[in-house]
């Protein structure tokens, strides 16, 4: 069961700019694979693998969102 004095944020709108709770943050259990990630890996390769996310995205069909309008 969650603690209810934790709030709940969106940490892709709330930290951009660096983490707002600090270590109460629930994704500390990454920040040790991330830093090894950036500490091992050179700038070429991290855009290498930028560009075949990037292709492999725009290869897929395109996905539509049809919305719901009211009756």
């Amino acid at each position: 069961m969650e603690n209810p004095n934790e709030t709940q944020i969106n940490c892709a709108e709330a930290c951009v700019d660096g983490c707002v709770l600090g270590d109460k943050c629930p994704n500390l259990q990454y920040v040790d694979r991330a830093s090894q990630f950036i500490q091992n890996t050179s700038i070429d390769k991290m855009h290498e693998i930028a560009d075949m996310a990037f292709r492999k995205k725009m290869s897929e069909p395109p996905k539509w969102i049809i919305p719901d309008f009211p009756d």
